[in-house]
């Protein structure tokens, strides 16, 4: 382990910005497996190594060791240095970076695999999961395009204003907007012809 990382890239600077993480990293200060770490955040092991995943990829934590538990294959993770410095030169950037992955695909991405970490982290035993799930298709003109992303983006600031005191429960509010893509109509066929049947063949076929 280093005494210091130096993060001069802005995917390192993201992977590890976020309270999760820098509490995984934390408990990381000694190798861990994903199962330790989760017992004492009292968090799933699916949910930390999800987050030690992305720490992994960001060369912010190394793999040292496995182990073998009743037939199955551990990891155990060590944090990769005991304090990192964020270069200057990415202050400032981090936040433009985010509002300009917004838009694309690779940040829908991201936020669908922080929706479905999130998901599974549930306690499914529990009598109440207050929850509500909408999917639904619109059309919008390209001129319009911009209008609508502005007016949804309008919508959705005035409820986190609204919603975004310290009391009460926490909830999680993931929105996602994407093209759809119509997958294409397969062919008309004739209801009397069986498909599985093998044309007739030869010179005498359309006699």
């Amino acid at each position: 382990m280093r005494d210091v990382l130096y993060l001069e890239e802005i995917e390192q600077a993201e992977a590890l910005l976020k309270p999760q993480r820098v509490e995984v990293l934390r408990q990381l200060a000694e190798p861990r497996t994903c199962s330790e770490v989760a017992e004492r955040l009292g968090q799933t092991p699916q949910r930390v190594y999800y987050h030690v995943k992305r720490l992994v990829d960001a060369g912010l934590v190394d793999l040292v060791s496995e182990r073998k538990v009743r037939g199955i294959h551990e990891g155990i993770y060590q944090a990769g240095a005991r304090s990192y410095w964020l270069s200057p030169r990415l202050v400032g950037r981090i936040g433009l970076r985010r509002a300009r992955d917004e838009l694309s695909l690779g940040y829908l991405l991201d936020l669908m695999e922080d929706v479905q970490a999130d998901i599974a982290a549930l306690d499914r035993a529990a009598p109440e999961l207050p929850s509500i799930g909408l999917s639904g298709e619109i059309r919008v003109r390209p001129e319009q395009r911009q209008e609508f992303l502005n007016e949804l983006q309008g919508m959705l600031q005035g409820l986190f204003t609204r919603y975004g005191g310290a009391d009460g429960d926490a909830f999680k509010l993931a929105v996602a907007c994407y093209p759809h893509v119509v997958p294409p109509t397969a062919p008309e066929t004739d209801p009397h012809v069986d498909p599985g049947a093998v044309p007739p063949t030869g010179p005498h076929a359309d006699s």
